[in-house]
């Protein structure tokens, strides 16, 4: 069985004295091990990256530039290859995979305008003689640790920003699809990313610990479970690091009565059920506003029975298996309590068998749905879609605002002026109109509001540069000898 290794300094490591196991999620069957690093080992990790800063700081943009436009080729034409080690690690389909790897491509390709993006300012004369400029400069070390349900996308969004910036990072994926970020690593270093600027440790707690509590990180990005999120933001900037941290979601979709329902459904059974509702933009309820609840549900629920599910590497499927046999067991709880809490279970896709040992689920569908049900409040982070009725549209502005998660939203209907509404009513950070799963393109930057998001700084696009950058401001004079004075009053620019 083979190992996973920890990169560091372009090299990967020698044997480890912890390992954990890594599945194939569509047979249920352990196929690798991966190292569990150490504190010394994270620590060995963190003093690479510094030692390789003033060398990466120092490259010019150009060069830096080249590195992203030969890293983007690269992962266009091992695309296929790529997207067969998330699948096999992660279970989602290849077409899945692929289509993550390719959201992944824009943030290089964002990165790639590094010599734009970092531009400074220069005014001139701002007092006589006297010019002032800006500069964006790196922060240093980053520590990115990134979760299992995009294993490159995103990596990218974080690797890609803070290294064209001018960092070094060292990047702890999940430990239950590591495969991915290892590739990466050796893609960049393909691409003529300089040893030690990227650096990948695996592992649980332990190393997630030493990056949190070293001096020598300067700034951590994550994303995960708001719980987690939450106290990785409290602990870092505790210790004086830049932190964003982002969190869970429950993401609402709204459908109008002047919708296209057929749309609405297709919309609602793709945004529920891609990648097995492993996203962190997956639609997890529905809100019916108005009489077409029923009419809404009879489609979804016509339309759910045709769903292929099996082994991501087969064609014909349409949704993969979960990450874990326990985190399977969980979103099915959530289904088998639901009608004790009220909700009417439409269909139950914990009952469908699959001929396999892999952590499959079959989709579900719950009406009847109210706030403070569990199957509500959690985010399930599986197949299974909640329908919530209201009557108006203010009910369900008030409804989504009321939520303790703000990721993203969205609204169906065909007036222009209801949606208009909805895009200045709705407390959420990120907004579809007639779009499910509104996640960003690269040039603009994905984050949520309230407990999606701990910082203040989004994801990948403009805000990265922001967050792995600091500002400095330089004020010029240079005075003939003569006009050399003391005075001890207040500077002034008049």
């Amino acid at each position: 069985m083979s190992l996973i290794r920890h990169v560091i300094g372009g090299v990967e490591t020698a044997d480890a004295d912890r390992t954990g196991p890594v599945f194939n999620p569509a047979t249920g069957q352990q196929q690798h091990e991966v190292a569990f690093a150490s504190t010394t080992e994270v620590e060995r990790a963190i003093a690479t990256a510094k030692a390789a800063l003033p060398g990466w700081r120092a490259t010019g943009l150009v060069k830096r530039a080249d590195v992203f436009f030969r890293l983007r080729q690269l992962l266009v034409e091992r695309t296929p290859e790529l997207a067969a080690i998330v699948t096999s690690e992660h279970g989602k389909v290849l077409s899945d995979a692929a289509g993550e790897i390719s959201r992944g491509i824009e943030n290089v390709e964002f990165a790639a305008g590094l010599v734009h993006l970092l531009k400074g300012e220069h005014s001139e004369q701002v007092a006589r003689g006297v010019d002032v400029h800006s500069a964006k400069q790196p922060v240093g070390v980053v520590g990115a640790i990134t979760p299992f349900n995009f294993p490159v996308m995103v990596p990218l969004w974080m690797v890609a920003s803070a290294i064209a910036c001018g960092n070094t990072v060292v990047l702890k994926p999940s430990e239950k699809d590591p495969s991915a970020a290892v590739f990466l690593a050796k893609l960049f270093q393909e691409a003529g990313l300089p040893d030690g600027v990227l650096n990948v440790v695996h592992g649980d707690k332990v190393a997630v610990d030493a990056i949190l509590e070293s001096p020598d990180v300067r700034a951590v990005s994550f994303v995960g479970s708001t719980p987690i999120a939450k106290s990785i933001y409290e602990r870092a900037s505790q210790n004086g690091k830049r932190v964003q941290a982002l969190g869970g979601a429950k993401n609402h979709m709204v459908v109008m009565p002047d919708a296209d329902l057929d749309g609405a459904a297709d919309a609602a059974i793709s945004a529920a059920y891609g990648s097995a509702g492993e996203r962190c933009m997956a639609v997890s309820v529905l809100v019916a506003v108005g009489d077409v609840a029923d009419e809404l549900v009879e489609k979804v629920r016509s339309r759910m029975h045709g769903l292929v599910i099996g082994d991501g590497t087969d064609a014909a499927s349409e949704m993969g298996p979960l990450i874990t046999r326990e985190h399977r067991d969980k979103v099915a709880s959530y289904v088998a309590g639901a009608e004790a809490e009220g909700a009417t279970v439409v269909v139950d896709g914990t009952t469908q068998q699959f001929d396999t040992d892999g952590f499959f689920v079959g989709v579900s569908l719950v009406d009847h749905v109210k706030p403070g049900m569990k199957v509500y409040e959690d985010e399930i982070f599986g197949p299974v879609l909640s329908v919530v009725r209201v009557e108006t549209y203010d009910e369900a502005v008030a409804l989504i605002n009321a939520n303790r998660f703000a990721n993203g939203t969205a609204i169906f209907t065909r007036d222009g002026r209801t949606a208009r509404a909805f895009e200045f009513d709705i407390e959420v950070g990120m907004v579809g109109v007639n779009v499910p799963i509104p996640v960003p393109i690269g040039a603009y930057s994905f984050g949520g509001w309230k407990n999606s998001l701990f910082g203040d700084s989004h994801i990948y696009g403009p805000e990265s540069v922001h967050f792995y950058t600091r500002s400095k401001v330089v004020t010029t004079r240079w005075p003939q000898p003569s006009e050399s004075q003391i005075n001890l009053g207040f500077p002034s620019n008049h």
